[in-house]
């Protein structure tokens, strides 16, 4: 059976008697353990719990040098990463600078399949053929030592915007690096998303802007940038970094810009896919918004995803919503087929694993982070799939449930990688072929030698006992306070026992999604439900236990309360 997490000390009720207990409870194992805290975490505001950009360093030398290519009407490329991280991050630049009036500037976001991730000396070549002196690299560029090198020999200067750790070579000698994990760098908060720290540049450029407004730069209205906090919120939630701190401003206020975003891209996309743009959560973006976003760049070029959220075209717009769920659908066969196989593989080859680690020449790279991902929460323990690209080489995608902290682990292990990167949930490598078959065995030697925490949200861990009459919309405004959801405050977990099972059965295309009505003592029921899940439905009267969170569901416009189920018991 599942068991509950412990009641909280009797010092931090009193620091928290102002909350209800169920809150008080939630916020202690959120790691909140005094007032100013829970305040911060429950009312997270834009102005107070921001910091400034100029704590980071490189932000002086970065905007001086960007500011001073706008007075000269150099030619800046934007070179971003082709995900939900960098797409969005790239697009953010992209409208600073048609803001300003800056038109000597162009995007480029590299071929997945073709070009890996990262910078490459083909597309810097060609950056110079057409006259870039500056390239500002949006969640990439902290690893590419040699990349900057060559940039810089052929006359371009680089600033870097990246979140990922610094490989193992150190930090490139860029004109300017913007990155919260570099030696030496002062910024409070550590784990901003790739767009989130593009973003900071932009308030940089704004504040200095203010003050020295240069010709022929078009000054904003001061608090324009904070419109582009749609873009930075579907980052922020898109890309598995921990929703605490400056990031959860950035989802929070991401998600309120997003409700009214004037993109004709994004609100066809909203349209199309049956979502309330007015009553859009966390879940919207992460489950629906970013997989077609990602679609992109899996199966094709990222620059539909590009086009999608940058284009003012009505047209335009269409035509990038129909591309991409186009490649959506297609995505989510190859995925599913993908996934049914490696479950396969799993079944017949683990039993309370450490670590996972599968793979075949046959796979495709680019799709192998969706299945790990389902992997590592369904097993609780870090999954590692390889496949072969297009250039031979063996790569792969890896994936954490949040216990186990990605790069402390791929660290432990790093002489069976030719490389590595990401950050604590996820992650790519790069394998030599004579070292693919002993990579299990290093990393489950590594991973006894890295901490594991028992983070909220960790499997068959309940938040709080509770039962279905208690399941109401005050209650659901109550645990609400703690939205956005996501990595390091996922949504709370209850433990619902001996209910009687009204009825049940299996919908969807494919029939693999589960739909449970539960009793309520005023005759009327509750609907539990589980996607993508090969359980049976329970029979009519039948007595079970569950996990389950709550959620209210807008899709097609109808509002409904009801649970979703993490675990039957």
């Amino acid at each position: 059976m599942p068991t509950l997490r412990k009641p909280i000390p009797d010092d931090i009720q009193s620091v928290f008697a102002e909350y209800p207990e169920l809150l008080r409870h939630l916020l202690y194992h959120r790691g909140v353990a005094d007032a100013g805290s829970a305040t911060e975490f429950l009312n997270p505001d834009y102005d107070k719990h921001t910091h400034d950009p100029f704590l980071m360093k490189g932000m002086e030398e970065a905007v001086e040098r960007v500011l001073s290519a706008i007075r000269n009407k150099e030619k800046i490329v934007i070179f971003s990463d082709y995900d939900a991280d960098g797409v969005p991050g790239g697009v953010l630049l992209h409208d600073f600078f048609k803001k300003v009036g800056h038109k000597n500037f162009s995007n480029y976001v590299p071929h997945r399949h073709d070009e890996g991730f990262g910078l490459n000396s083909e597309a810097i070549e060609r950056f110079t053929r057409e006259g870039a002196t500056l390239m500002i690299t949006v969640d990439c560029g902290i690893a590419d030592v040699a990349e900057v090198a060559h940039a810089k020999k052929l006359g371009i200067e680089t600033i870097i915007t990246d979140h990922h750790e610094p490989g193992p070579e150190g930090t490139p000698k860029a004109f300017a690096v913007l990155d919260p994990k570099q030696k030496g760098c002062a910024y409070p908060f550590k784990e901003l998303c790739g767009a989130g720290v593009a973003f900071k540049l932009v308030q940089g450029l704004m504040r200095r802007a203010t003050i020295l407004n240069p010709t022929p730069f078009t000054l904003p209205p001061i608090g324009w940038e904070k419109w582009l906090l749609d873009l930075v919120g579907i980052a922020t939630l898109s890309d598995m970094v921990p929703l605490v701190g400056e990031n959860r401003v950035f989802a929070r206020y991401g998600l309120l810009v997003l409700r009214k975003s004037p993109r004709p891209g994004l609100q066809k996309m909203f349209r199309k896919s049956g979502m309330n743009q007015r009553q859009l959560n966390e879940e919207d973006i992460s489950f629906s918004l970013t997989p077609k976003l990602n679609a992109a760049s899996r199966l094709g070029s990222a620059d539909v995803a590009f086009r999608l959220l940058s284009t003012d075209d009505e047209v335009e717009a269409g035509d990038a919503v129909d591309e991409l769920l186009h490649l959506n659908n297609e995505r989510k066969g190859m995925v599913g087929s993908l996934v049914r196989e490696i479950k396969k593989i799993v079944a017949e080859r683990y039993q309370n694993p450490s670590v996972i680690v599968i793979g075949n020449p046959l796979w495709r790279p680019a799709l192998l982070g969706l299945a790990a991902n389902t992997l590592a929460g369904e097993h609780a323990c870090p999954v590692f799939l390889w496949g072969r690209d297009g250039d031979g080489a063996i790569k792969g995608s890896c994936r954490s449930d949040g216990r186990v902290n990605l790069m402390e682990l791929m660290q432990a292990a790093s002489g069976a990688f030719v490389e590595y990167g990401g950050h604590a949930f996820s992650g790519g490598f790069t394998v030599e072929s004579e070292k693919i078959h002993t990579l299990e065995e290093t990393l489950r030697a590594a991973r006894e030698k890295v901490e594991v925490t028992d983070s909220p949200g960790s499997m068959g861990v309940a938040d709080w006992r509770l039962s279905p009459d208690e399941v109401t919309r005050d209650f659901y405004m109550q645990i609400s306070q703690l939205a956005p959801f996501g990595h390091s405050n996922p949504k709370p977990v209850f433990l619902f026992e001996n209910l009687s099972v009204k009825s049940a059965r299996r919908f969807g295309k494919e029939n693999n999604h589960l739909e449970i009505h539960l009793p309520r003592s005023n005759e009327s029921t509750i609907k539990a439900i589980q996607f993508f899940t090969t359980a049976e439905p329970p029979q009519e009267g039948s007595i079970i236990s569950m996990l389950a969170s709550l959620e209210q569901s807008s899709f097609g416009g109808r509002t409904e309360l009801r649970l979703r189920i993490v675990e039957i018991v």
